[in-house]
């Protein structure tokens, strides 16, 4: 779909060739051999790869194009140091490779402050997050990287919490040609549950239905803390009438509240 496509400057995505798995292994056994053109073939032909990996970053107010170059170098890393023995799929040893760059890359590059030392951990997590796919074909747990860097699996979360991108709350997370679904329509307050609300909302509607007079005693009674004969003396009526008032009203929120 439209919104999901990736402009880049200078490059017509739609010509971009992609290479099947039988010309990935021959070019990567003619780049061991010398060849000087086969890296080159294999870059232009994984080009799509990265460009599939920067939707999720679409929504970002980022360059596309930085983040094509970066993509880019990852990639470069990913051909560089891949190893036909392993028997891997070469998009599986890429994509982490190509996304901790654009990561880092973001990070550097975030607006939101983050401690020197959780910048460690998270560079030395993704670090051995890309190692440990590469050799073993597999993403490793978080319990793995805390014993390598002989941190908390605590540390280790917080650290990739850090690395997490920005969302607005009014980011569009839905939409089926009709009304939009936002990010902030799906988020629970927990401090105003949805009986709290319809309570709310619901005094609210029989407050306006009471008298000027009735919403002006209850105010100065329960909200400013007026007693009833100050009320009486301020509408020059008598503290019985205040009182009346008073309780005519309260019973009329009770009917609604029932």
């Amino acid at each position: 779909m439209a919104r999901h496509k990736v402009e880049i400057s200078g490059v017509n995505t739609a010509n971009i060739k992609v290479l099947s798995s039988e010309e990935m292994n021959e070019l990567f056994r003619k780049m061991q051999e010398g060849d000087p053109f086969a890296r080159e073939d294999l870059v232009n032909g994984n080009l799509k790869l990265v460009l599939s990996i920067l939707r999720r970053f679409n929504n970002r107010c980022e360059n596309m194009d930085d983040l094509f170059q970066v993509g880019c170098v990852g990639l470069l890393k990913a051909i560089d140091n891949f190893d036909l023995s392993h028997e891997v799929k070469f998009s599986t040893y890429a994509v982490p490779m190509i996304l901790g760059e654009v990561r880092r890359y973001l990070r550097d590059n975030n607006s939101i402050r983050v401690s020197r030392s959780l910048k460690d951990i998270a560079y030395k997590t993704l670090k051995y997050k890309e190692e440990y796919t590469a050799t073993n074909g597999v993403e490793p747990t978080v319990e793995e990287i805390a014993k390598k860097l002989e941190v908390s699996t605590f540390d280790v979360v917080n650290a990739l919490d850090s690395l997490r991108e920005p969302v607005s709350m009014f980011e569009a997370i839905y939409n089926d040609g009709g009304d939009t679904i936002y990010l902030c329509d799906q988020i629970e307050d927990k401090k105003t549950n949805s009986k709290d609300m319809e309570v709310k909302l619901a005094v609210s509607e029989a407050m306006n239905n009471l008298s000027d007079r009735e919403q002006l005693i209850l105010d100065e009674r329960f909200i400013i803390g007026k007693t009833q004969m100050e009320i009486a003396e301020e509408l020059s009526i008598s503290q019985a009438q205040v009182s009346r008032l008073e309780k005519s009203a309260i019973n009329s929120l009770k009917k609604v509240l029932r």
